[in-house]
């Protein structure tokens, strides 16, 4: 099972260049909104027809523009999760469902069947109005998984949910998707639901697609600035590269990086956690000024400005858990901090 996409497409002032090859997995299209993440399915679905390129899944030519192939939506066998979920408003959900069943003599079984499987028995007589977010979104998948598809397209499944419904609908999606033979794409702007379903990650920027990489390989080397601050990264600043150490002229200090910098390293990148108090001689550290104190519900945030950093410098942020917070003792508004070499982020 695999799905192959080399596409590109002109919309107005916005342009798309999308480049991915999945196995049989459950991908991340990860990035922030408008950057080309619910194009890029709506093209693989037949929604959209890409100005130039080749689709392919599970070795059956979708789309190609060179061979003029350019299949129908419903001969693509994808099926498509809309983030309003799309249901046929004036049917139940038991004519939803049966609405994706091919093979007529099978229909009532696999209707009852999807039914039991999504937990909607009670409810298979109702209309999408009458239904719960939650009700809906099984609805939605249901009808997905009776049409038997070879790939499933998820546009950001959850965006219509508050918090608590959707961490218990995540948690049934992914034991749904854990059963499934297929490729599945999960297009989202949260990392950590990206994390928390997708071993593998493909981040769009702005249009253009970066290469696949393992949700490890992003968050421990994201190589770019742009896919660290898709992986929450919240701290940047430019960086001279020399030998194993990086110069910072903003900061007036320079930090080691216990290993060669790599050509082409522009800016630095340093995640708020890895921040901590440190001795004045500790590796990596630095004194800062402490700026501002921000209680979060969970933790600390603090705004710490490098002590040899002019005033239009941005704010280093620091996270800590509010028992360390308290802990600490600031004389003077200062505060020593220090970042291990292994978690500066070199960025290009």
């Amino acid at each position: 099972m695999s799905l192959t996409v080399d596409i590109r497409k002109q919309l107005g002032d916005f342009s798309l260049q999308v480049q991915l090859q999945a196995e049989n997995e459950t991908l991340a299209l990860l990035g922030a909104s408008g950057c080309g993440k619910s194009v890029t399915l709506k093209c693989i679905a037949g929604i959209l027809q890409p100005d130039a390129g080749h689709i392919e899944l599970d070795g059956r030519v979708l789309f190609d523009s060179a061979r003029k192939i350019d299949l129908l939506p419903q001969q693509r066998n994808v099926g498509y999760l809309f983030q309003q979920y799309a249901l046929f408003p004036n049917m139940t959900v038991r004519q939803n469902i049966a609405v994706a069943v091919r093979e007529k003599s099978q229909r009532e079984k696999i209707v009852t069947e999807k039914l039991r499987q999504f937990r909607l028995e009670s409810v298979a007589d109702q209309r999408p109005r009458q239904l719960s977010g939650g009700q809906q979104q099984r609805a939605a998948l249901a009808r997905i998984l009776a049409s038997n598809p070879r790939s499933i397209l998820l546009d950001e499944p959850f965006s219509a949910l508050d918090s608590y419904l959707k961490y218990q609908l995540e948690l049934e999606l992914a034991d749904t998707l854990g059963n499934f033979p297929g490729t599945v794409l999960w297009v989202t702007h949260d990392r950590g639901e990206a994390w928390r379903n997708c071993r593998r990650v493909c981040l769009v920027d702005k249009g253009v697609s970066q290469p696949v990489q393992t949700m490890a390989e992003l968050f421990a080397s994201p190589g770019t600035e742009s896919a660290a601050r898709l992986s929450g990264c919240k701290n940047y600043v430019s960086v001279q590269p020399d030998g194993d150490q990086l110069r910072i002229p903003d900061w007036g200090i320079a930090l080691s990086c216990g290993r060669q910098v790599p050509e082409g390293t522009v800016a630095l990148g340093i995640r708020s956690h890895h921040i901590h108090a440190a001795s004045p001689a500790a590796e990596n550290a630095f004194s800062c000024r402490v700026e501002r104190v921000i209680d979060d519900v969970f933790s600390t945030i603090i705004l710490l400005r490098p002590v040899m950093a002019g005033p239009d410098t941005p704010l280093l942020r620091m996270e800590l858990e509010k028992s360390a917070w308290a802990a600490l003792t600031v004389e003077d508004g200062l505060l020593t901090v220090a970042v291990a070499p292994e978690n500066l982020l070199l960025l290009k």
